[in-house]
């Protein structure tokens, strides 16, 4: 509301009696009479002779309203004083001015205040009666100390704080509120000065109702009200209509205005006998209220009144300054922890990690209760939120019904009656897309307004019905706005709005930073890849035509060397025949390492021939062929369990196990050799992850032998890469291992081991499924 609303009253309400039902139209500022604490005169502007009294007039100095109708001020002031009063009628405005003076016309001569002001075509001389010996309350070294406490706070609610303090210290009201508007009219305390033994009101909330339109209307226009007793029985004026209109005067500006029944009734139900009002006005608009209370009648002197209305009109005209320091401390916040946010999100190979892994995350972006996090199929939460599937639900929703990339609401309720479910933790929602494709979003919440307030100190019945209508109180208004906020939130501020629509913006250009990045490496990928095939392809022919070409005349050299021993050994010394033994020796070698070479290049280019095959069967071949050396050795081979059939190419894992069997048997130095062949366990994962028992078959070979160190247990994979010496453990190319894992891996499989020094070998060899 602002000056130039229109005043919601109903003149023809005049003389009805105000209930709850039509309090909301009541004609306040034509109420006829005033509070009897001090009398009234009006005055015509042009003959300066009364046209209305108020019917106290008698009570206070003898003097009836029907004397005083038609005279001048001259019956109850002096000439001196008449003077005094005849310079404030000139520019006499609706603001009202001040003039102490004695009514030495009346015994006892009293001393009152003269409180003048002109409007509705009359001039309005308003008498409060003081003690004489009253002293001014005026403290210029206090009201200095009071203002530099206000300009120091560095908050709103600090702002509020020191108002009502100073307020209360400076009238000795037993309480003294700050009650703050909110954009749908209801309001909330939002600081408290008091006596300790009383219930405190702060953080109440009270709906829009509680103060009516017109009241607020007047609220603009009059600063201050003033009630030092609400158990007073007003004053009518006489006679009752203005004199140029069908209605009594309009008693926006005076200052012993009667008030509201229903507003007299509200404040007694509170166990208040004294009150002072004043607005604070904002850029025109009624931003809130300064409330005092007293629990006994209280007369507060109009120089009081005053230097408190200076300290409202000051907080009036500070406010808009410490609402740009709070707005200009939560956005720096917002910045600040934008930038911490978005640093951590570009140090994280997955962006999401940097938005909750780490202080500041998504959440503490700006003030909600939760936060929750979906993106490609998870749902990441933080603080309070939904259950599980209530978010499924809510984002199933959101990618049916949010048509831009960013949705807000405060009343989810209002957008899907369905909301109330999780109304407690997400009345109010923000939400905004990761992606084009729906699903991906993070989604901020408020929990229901109601939820976030309690009323404070001891439950009292109150009291609905009395003398057959319904009377208000503070317990019940609470109700009453608890009832017009359920489902809501807090509304979600522009800046955090625009704070999201950033953290949106930036993610997206994150997202296509990625892709791009992405997209550049699988290029580069792809070339190294073909590159790659096209240099292995070359290799494997280089080395079968190296390896197939070399052994023919490796076979010559080998043949001759046998030749020259059988033939002429005899006319050779030792030392000659010594060195044609090692040269046959050295063909051997060779054309074994020629041999491996090119089984190592066949792997590589044969493609495989995949058949069901028994494991068991090909188990027992490969037994069968080492049978005799296993009786040399004394090695005992055990197969325990039956072994599956499974699609593989059967002559390649038969060389496997041929290898892994002939190790186990040869790399051993126990008396007696033990070897077992069997499916693993199913936890059994090799490096690389395979071995799920949903997608593989793992099979070990496990012997007592003597085991390979950690540090080698890579490096015997290697190509002809030996542990021990050419005449140690029956020799070998070094190429077997190799081999073998090669022939594991075009299965899609992996070959691996586990192994203790001393104790023994177990190695283990995955084979897809879905070969």
């Amino acid at each position: 509301m602002d000056r130039a609303t229109v005043v919601y009253s109903d003149e023809a309400l005049l003389n009805t009696p105000v209930t709850l039902t039509n309090c909301d139209r009541e004609p306040i500022h034509i109420p006829g009479s005033v509070q009897p604490y001090g009398f009234l005169l009006c005055l015509d502007e042009q003959t300066k002779h009364v046209v209305h009294a108020s019917a106290n007039t008698a009570q206070l100095i003898g003097i009836g309203p029907d004397e005083l109708l038609g005279s001048g001020l001259e019956r109850l002031l002096s000439a001196g004083a008449l003077a005094e009063v005849e310079q404030l009628w000139a520019g006499l405005a609706e603001t009202p001015k001040l003039l102490g003076t004695r009514l030495d016309q009346i015994p006892q001569r009293p001393y009152y205040k003269l409180i003048a002001h002109r409007h509705d075509g009359l001039l309005w001389a308003e008498f409060e009666p003081v003690a004489e010996t009253q002293s001014a309350p005026f403290d210029l070294a206090s009201l200095n100390l009071a203002l530099g406490h206000m300009l120091a706070a560095g908050s709103v609610l600090e702002f509020c704080q020191f108002a009502v303090d100073q307020l209360r210290t400076i009238t000795g009201f037993d309480r003294v509120v700050m009650y703050r508007f909110a954009e749908d009219a209801s309001g909330e305390v939002v600081a408290e000065a008091k006596r300790n033994d009383l219930e405190p009101f702060l953080g109440l909330h009270y709906p829009a109702t509680d103060i009516p339109q017109q009241a607020r209307a007047m609220y603009l226009k009059n600063w201050l009200r003033f009630i030092p007793d609400v158990s007073y029985v007003p004053a009518p004026l006489v006679p009752a209509m203005h004199p140029a209109a069908n209605r009594p005067p309009d008693m926006t500006y005076a200052v012993l205005r009667s008030v509201s029944p229903i507003h007299l009734q509200y404040l007694r139900n509170m166990g208040v006998a004294a009150t002072m009002t004043i607005s604070v006005i904002q850029e025109g608009k009624l931003w809130g209220l300064i409330t005092c209370h007293h629990l006994t009648p209280q007369l507060v002197s109009y120089e009081v009144r005053e230097l408190c209305l200076f300290i409202g009109k000051t907080f009036s005209a500070l406010l808009k300054t410490k609402q740009q320091q709070d707005d200009y401390a939560y956005q720096l916040h917002i910045r600040e922890t934008q930038v911490r946010l978005f640093e951590q999100v570009s140090r994280h190979d997955n962006f999401v990690d940097g938005l909750y892994q780490r202080k500041p995350t998504v959440m503490d972006v700006f003030d909600c209760g939760g936060v929750a996090i979906c993106f490609e199929g998870n749902i990441i939460t933080l603080g309070t939120t939904p259950t599980q599937p209530q978010l499924e639900e809510l984002r199933t929703w959101l990618q049916l019904n949010m048509k831009q990339d960013l949705f807000r609401t405060n009343s989810y309720v209002q957008q899907n009656p369905a909301g109330i479910s999780i109304r407690g933790t997400a009345s109010g929602i923000l939400a905004i897309s990761l992606a084009q494709d729906p699903g991906d979003y993070i989604i901020w919440f408020r929990p229901e307004l109601i939820q976030t307030v309690t009323w404070a100190g001891k439950e009292h019945k109150a009291e609905v019905m009395q003398d057959g209508l319904l009377h208000l109180s503070p317990r019940q208004s609470f109700a009453a706005w608890s009832q017009e906020v359920d489902n809501t939130a807090l509304p979600w501020r522009p800046m955090e709005v625009t704070a999201a629509e950033e953290i949106r913006l930036h993610l997206s250009d994150v997202r296509l930073k990625i892709f791009n990045e992405l997209q550049a490496r699988a290029a580069s990928l792809s070339k190294l890849n073909t590159e790659l095939e096209r240099s292995n392809d070359e290799l494997d022919s280089f080395a079968y035509v190296a390896s197939h070409d070399l052994k023919e005349p490796l076979r010559g050299i080998h043949n001759y060397s046998i030749f020259l021993l059988e033939d002429y050994a005899d006319q050779l010394d030792a030392d000659g025949v010594s060195k044609l033994q090692t040269l046959v020796r050295l063909s051997q070698r060779m054309e074994a390492l020629i041999e491996s070479l090119l089984q190592l290049s066949r792997v590589g280019r044969q493609e495989l021939v995949v058949v069901p095959t028994n494991m068991n069967e090909v188990v027992d071949e490969v037994l069968d062929m080492l049978h005799p050396r296993f009786e040399q050795t004394n090695t005992i081979a055990t197969v325990l369990g039956p072994l599956p059939t499974l699609r593989c190419d059967k002559v390649r894992i038969r060389e496997v196990l041929n290898n892994l069997l002939t190790n186990a048997m040869r790399y051993n130095d126990k008396p007696e050799r033990l070897i077992s062949v069997g499916v693993a366990p199913a936890n059994a994962r090799g490096p690389r992850g395979t071995g799920n028992p949903a997608d593989f078959y793992v099979f070990y070979v496990q012997d007592n032998g003597i085991g390979i160190e950690p540090k080698h247990q890579e490096a015997i994979f290697k190509i002809f890469k030996r542990l021990h010496g050419q005449d140690k453990f029956g020799g070998g190319t070094g190429a077997g291992l190799t081999i073998a894992r090669k022939m594991v891996e075009r299965h899609d499989g992996e070959l691996w081991l586990d192994s203790v020094p001393g104790q023994g070998t177990t190695f283990y060899f995955s084979l897809s499924k879905y070969l």
